[in-house]
């Protein structure tokens, strides 16, 4: 089984998890509430996915046993087969993706995209808040060893690929919207996520990503890993690795974490 499910192969019993998210307004919740798929069950980005913002960024991995009860809490049973989703380009739903694969949950692919794709095949769609559900038994596993550390970081980077998935401009130091230093980890490759996919936000075929990374230098003799501002595109970034064929890691502290000590190097221009 891939990772990614098409609209079409969206089959009944499966369980929908709605991992939509965005700084900019309306709020998530609020899109949830005009509009999603029949049964599927919101999550919050912020308060599931997350633990609170700190020195580990802007949105720090949450410690096993909270994202246990928050996958508990949304109805996710050990044994359930998940599809996640969020608007378009599964920018925010691979985070999902991620960690549930991260703690052993190894049934889940993400709607390739996600309820814009939904919409545009004419499916219908539930509205409302979120229903109460009887919680799961989800149990978070031993961890896959899929992760970077900020501390594995510097020796990483003497032989391995670390793709910065921010957009270029975020890269090169030239504006920063979002944290309190603008430019890239020493030795970072510039690779915005977003030209992953097409635009209607469908990852691009296995073979045009992978002639995409081998361009930035990705090879399977080298390791590889992905990062971005607060770890949460960076999970896009992964997908698209893998889709490809790679095996990579996640830095999910990311930039935001990077620059929380302001002993650790900084690299602005191309």
């Amino acid at each position: 089984m891939g990772p990614l499910v098409q609209v079409e192969d969206v089959g009944d019993g499966v369980l929908l998890l709605d991992a939509r998210w965005t700084p900019q307004p309306p709020p998530a919740l609020e899109r949830y509430r005009a509009a999603h798929l029949p049964g599927a069950r919101f999550v919050d980005l912020d308060t599931d996915l997350a633990a609170p913002p700190g020195s580990g960024g802007r949105h720090p991995l949450p410690t096993a046993a909270a994202f246990q009860a928050a996958m508990r809490r949304l109805g996710v049973d050990s044994g359930a087969s998940v599809v996640v989703y969020d608007d378009r380009d599964a920018s925010v739903a691979a985070r999902l993706w991620w960690m549930l694969r991260h703690w052993g949950h190894d049934d889940v692919r993400v709607l390739d995209g996600g309820i814009a794709a939904w919409i545009r095949a004419g499916r219908p769609t539930g509205s409302g808040d979120p229903v109460p559900v009887p919680p799961g038994d989800f149990t978070a596993g031993d961890a896959r060893d899929d992760l970077l550390t900020v501390d594995e970081v510097p020796d990483f980077l003497k032989d391995g690929v670390l793709l910065d998935a921010r957009l270029g401009p975020r890269f090169r130091g030239e504006v920063e919207p979002l944290d309190r230093v603008a430019g890239h980890i020493p030795g970072a490759v510039s690779a915005p996520t977003f030209d992953n996919s097409d635009p209607d936000g469908l990852f691009l075929p296995p073979a045009q990503l992978r002639d995409r990374f081998v361009a930035l230098g990705v090879t399977g003799d080298r390791p590889v890993a992905a990062y971005c501002g607060s770890g949460v595109t960076a999970a896009h970034e992964v997908l698209a690795l893998e889709l490809a064929g790679f095996t990579p890691r996640l830095y999910a502290g990311s930039w935001s974490e990077w620059i929380a000590d302001p002993d650790r190097p900084v690299a602005t221009g191309p």
